[in-house]
């Protein structure tokens, strides 16, 4: 083999050999996927989220401020393209925004948006903004505050979500006040509702919501069933007065035959008074 014909033979395998590593490289190349970067919110705004209550009609919910996220702003973006029409709706807000909701509770065909914001306070409450658009423009519903008894056992820690419709509240019952209060084991769920532009609220905790046992794992001493047998009667049986049926029947047959003995008395004295007469009247 001449020397022409094996240095041809080199540069073929050369070129085989780059060949193969451009087609790795491209192939490791083409696995490598850039990292999704999620796009920061432009300065004052801190929350936004976009709903789309129907096609065509979109709500862009924002909060804004600067400073201290504790206080703020929201801003309610209502776009409907089809009938060309867009407005703005304005409130104060008091915490961060933790979630938007778009119901229709009382299914009048008008979109609702509930902002759930979560205040910084010792109970991390909740704060509920709702508004129901009839139109361009958005109408206030007040959420109803908890009840008295309510408020002593809530401490935070809500869950919000939809289910059939209603906006259903959760939060765990605590005893007691401030630092000293103690979860019980029991949750509370409320169901809310929609009806002519005010809240209704219906208390659908479950029937068994037993207290779970504590984390130190203290289980309360038994209680013992304490059974009383009846004391024993110390009254003499009353006597019956009442006679045998026995002693009724001889008394009857006794007044029955006596009643017979009187009735043939009479007959025999009727007779000898008719003898004793005609006797005279022969005389």
């Amino acid at each position: 083999m001449s020397s022409k014909f094996k240095y041809i033979l080199v540069i073929a395998g050369c070129l085989g050999i780059l060949a193969s590593c451009n087609q790795k490289d491209e192939s490791n190349t083409a696995t490598v996927q850039s990292p999704v970067l999620k796009t920061a919110l432009m300065q004052p705004f801190r929350y936004h989220k976009l709903i789309e209550s129907s096609p065509g009609k979109y709500f862009d919910v924002f909060s804004w401020g600067r400073g201290k996220d504790t206080t703020g702003a929201y801003i309610i973006f209502r776009s409907d393209s089809t009938g060309k029409q867009y407005s703005t709706t304005t409130g104060d807000l008091e915490g961060s925004i933790l979630d938007v909701y778009n119901t229709d509770m009382n299914m009048n065909g008008n979109p609702e948006i509930l902002i759930v914001a979560k205040a910084k306070d010792t109970t991390n409450h909740v704060n509920i903004y709702a508004y129901e658009f009839k139109g361009p423009k958005g109408v206030k519903i007040n959420f109803p505050n908890l009840s008295a008894k309510a408020k002593k056992e809530y401490h935070g820690q809500d869950n919000f979500y939809i289910k059939e419709g209603n906006l259903i509240r959760e939060y765990p019952v605590y005893d007691g006040s401030g630092k000293d209060a103690k979860p019980t084991g029991q949750k509370k769920t409320l169901q809310y509702g929609i009806r002519d532009n005010s809240f209704t609220i219906k208390d659908i905790s479950p029937i068994d919501n037993v207290v779970k046992p504590s984390a130190k794992g203290i289980i309360g001493k038994p209680v013992t069933a304490t059974i009383t047998k009846p004391a024993p009667s110390t009254a003499k049986p009353e006597k019956s007065t009442t006679k045998p049926e026995k002693s009724n029947k001889k008394s009857h047959h006794k007044e029955k035959k006596h009643h017979k003995e009187k009735k043939h008395h009479a007959a025999k004295h009727t007779r000898h008074a008719a003898k004793h007469k005609r006797r005279r009247h022969r005389g």
